[in-house]
């Protein structure tokens, strides 16, 4: 994957954890493009509002999907988007503040493809989103676009 093209999907509630985020990715130039939902109903807008063929070329490379979020929860969003057939193969990282082991069990249940906690300190952060988007973006493999 040519990393110019890469889409990213944030779904986050919480200002403080949007702003480290994209800081952090800025600093490691690891996507172009970040679109930012902050509840789970915008998350759904922004993914199902699209006709079917403009999804195809609109569909983000990868979603960061907080799950406390209002509106519609995390777990929700993650159940439509691996629910559809348009969306189930778009990688979703859950990047969450959650310690619920519920939350983690029911989230791999659900078909997520990776369930991170949010590290408090700023530096550490940073260094979770850089390693997340080296993977993710880089080095993963992805199936392509239909």
């Amino acid at each position: 994957m040519k990393l110019k093209n890469v889409k990213i999907l944030l779904v986050e509630d919480n200002p403080d954890d949007v702003e480290l985020t994209l800081r952090a990715f800025k600093k490691n130039n690891l996507a172009n493009e970040i679109v930012v939902a902050r509840d789970g109903e915008e998350a759904l807008e922004i993914l199902f509002g699209l006709k079917e063929d403009v999804l195809k070329q609109k569909r983000p490379d990868l979603i960061l999907l907080d799950l406390k979020l209002p509106k519609v929860d995390g777990l929700e969003v993650l159940q439509q988007i691996k629910g559809h057939s348009q969306t189930k193969l778009i990688p979703i990282v859950i990047l969450t503040s959650s310690r619920e082991e519920d939350d983690l069990i029911k989230s791999y249940q659900l078909g997520v493809n990776s369930y991170i906690r949010k590290p408090v300190d700023f530096d550490k952060f940073t260094e979770v989103v850089m390693q997340l988007g080296l993977y993710w973006l880089l080095l993963n493999e992805p199936p392509p676009k239909k």
